[in-house]
């Protein structure tokens, strides 16, 4: 019947003349062209389910499961398509030797998953179901732009997708045994690591009584999350196109964080790096760690520079100026213009004298913390020295990422995540934004991440 219809629109040219039955026909002639698309599809994958090659991977994977599996005969599955339709298909069941809890299935369909179908989703559906809930703002609205499309999936749905899709990425990339293939390489190149936190609000259930409607009450507590960006400069200090930066980030805290920021630098060989830059504010949990992580990579101290976001020192320079209640404003400006200049020449040692010269009066307190921080990271203020080099003095990459990762996605009135969806969603939306999200599909379509997860 779809051959016909197509040989019907081949032979019989229909004239259009308005932008509603343009719209009609094409729409017409895709419903076709896509039903015919899921016929060849739907034969190609059964025909792999039933190769010889593939049952003899299936039984490998079998094999692996970290928990016995057990063959339970043939089953019919429809798996949905990217074009909306479904496709299908009979495929060996295997499931754990026990009993069966009621209303849970505890198997697996092994052939399925060898081929990238998870959720009984094709990779292309999942991979675009996953795309388009980083890029859009809401699970809504990505249900919606299905819709459009011809997929029709609820929101649970669409929301469940993306968690697993991110889920699976996450588990691979972690496991300690399996290195990824980055196939690329920062040997004798200049890179540059950042980091720094930004803020979502995140649903933590309260104790007590329910409400009457029977739910958990809940605060909506503000947490922050951590950031990490691996970008390289050339030898004019421009950001160099041919790297796409890597963004990652977690909630779990800064040890978590470095954790992943460490497996990404070996990942990348970062001991072949000609120099590493590492930039940011003034953050305690930054810093602190910094020195654990580049001897745990083996990194030469010659190579390695630290240095102070030198905006964010400025910014501290005004904050001094503000404590001083008797100056105007005038006075003010001229003295951070005055002080910004010399911490600009790597005159830190002037600029910590001239604050400890105004450190008097009620506000002294307040001068003397902001003195420390000059004097802490005195030896990261060594702007002259990396402009000469040619490599950046400010922060402003990871605060770009911060914004478009974070605020514009997990960050709004009335928004409230679950700590384990903000992680998914982070990973996702970082990949996204910069670039790297083919690195992201073949992570979450290997077979892989059920076998170490």
């Amino acid at each position: 019947m779809v051959y016909e219809r197509l040989r019907e629109l081949e032979q019989n040219s229909r004239r259009v003349s308005s932008p509603e039955e343009l719209e009609a026909l094409e729409r017409e002639i895709r419903a076709c062209t896509d039903a015919l698309a899921n016929m060849l599809l739907e034969r190609h994958v059964q025909a792999s389910l039933d190769a010889e090659e593939h049952r003899a991977q299936e039984a490998e994977l079998i094999r692996a499961w970290p928990q016995k599996m057990k063959h339970e005969g043939y089953e019919t599955v429809r798996i949905h398509t990217a074009s909306g339709l479904c496709i299908t298909v009979r495929v060996r069941y295997y499931r754990r030797p026990c009993k069966r809890r009621q209303g849970r299935r505890q198997g697996v369909y092994a052939g399925l998953v060898l081929l990238g179908i998870h959720e009984r989703c094709t990779p292309w559906l999942g991979a675009l179901v996953s795309a388009w809930s980083a890029l859009l703002s809401s699970f809504e609205e990505v249900r919606q732009v299905l819709l459009e499309h011809g997929v029709e999936l609820g929101g649970k749905v669409v929301r469940q997708l993306a968690y697993r899709y991110a889920e699976r990425a996450r588990v691979l990339q972690q496991a300690k045994d399996l290195a990824l293939e980055w196939g690329e390489t920062v040997a004798g190149r200049r890179v540059v690591v950042s980091a720094d936190g930004g803020r979502v609000r995140l649903r933590e259930n309260k104790r007590g009584r329910k409400t009457a409607k029977g739910r958990k009450r809940y605060r909506g507590a503000w947490r922050e999350p951590k950031l990490f960006i691996i970008y390289i400069v050339d030898d004019e200090g421009q950001l160099e196109k041919s790297f796409a930066p890597l963004i990652d980030g977690s909630l779990r805290g800064p040890n978590t964080l470095f954790g992943l920021l460490q497996g990404y630098l070996q990942g990348l060989a970062i001991e072949q790096a000609d120099q590493v830059l590492f930039v940011a504010d003034g953050a305690h949990w930054i810093w602190n760690r910094v020195p654990g992580l580049v001897k745990t990579l083996g990194l030469n101290p010659k190579q390695v520079h630290e240095v102070i976001d030198f905006y964010h020192a400025v910014e501290h320079l005004g904050k001094v100026a503000a404590l001083r209640k008797s100056w105007s404003v005038k006075e003010r400006k001229a003295w951070v213009r005055k002080h910004r200049r010399l911490l600009l020449k790597g005159q830190v040692e002037s600029v910590v004298e001239a604050v400890r010269t105004i450190c008097r009066g009620r506000h002294s307190k307040p001068i003397t913390t902001e003195r420390n921080y000059f004097v802490r990271h005195q030896h990261r203020m060594a702007y002259p020295a990396l402009k000469a080099l040619q490599l950046p003095i400010g922060s402003g990459a990871v605060e770009s990422a911060i914004r478009r990762v974070v605020n514009l996605r997990l960050k709004g009135p009335c928004i409230f995540w679950y700590r384990e969806n903000a992680e998914k969603m982070l990973m996702l939306r970082a990949y996204y934004k910069s670039g790297r999200w083919n690195l992201l599909k073949r992570m979450a379509n290997s077979h892989l991440s059920l076998l170490v997860a």
